[in-house]
């Protein structure tokens, strides 16, 4: 699972359970929609999350983690309480 964002996007999913489209932007500043319209598909692909679209107008998307995005949370969980307990050791090395 490489890259810059899709770590954020699972975590953001972990965080706030079930998110629209403009939700989880929010949550992973700078994203441009293009990118995260990217990652999401990817993510869907690799059956990581799932896609519930709603039929009304306008039109309401919603994704979650899946079975298999739900067996990361502990995995997620457990990277961020060591970020907590690392904090001060960690340098910033900003938008590598």
């Amino acid at each position: 699972m490489g890259g810059r964002w899709k770590a954020r996007i699972i975590w953001a999913l972990v965080q706030h359970g079930t998110l629209r489209f403009s939700e989880i932007r929010k949550a992973c500043p700078p994203i441009s929609d293009r990118m995260l319209s990217l990652e999401l598909k990817e993510l869907l692909n690799w059956g990581f999350i799932d896609r519930q679209v709603y039929p009304v107008l306008p039109l309401k998307t919603e994704y979650t983690l899946s079975a298999v995005g739900e067996t990361l949370k502990p995995v997620m969980e457990s990277m961020a309480q060591w970020g907590k307990n690392h904090r001060g050791a960690i340098r910033d090395f900003g938008a590598l």
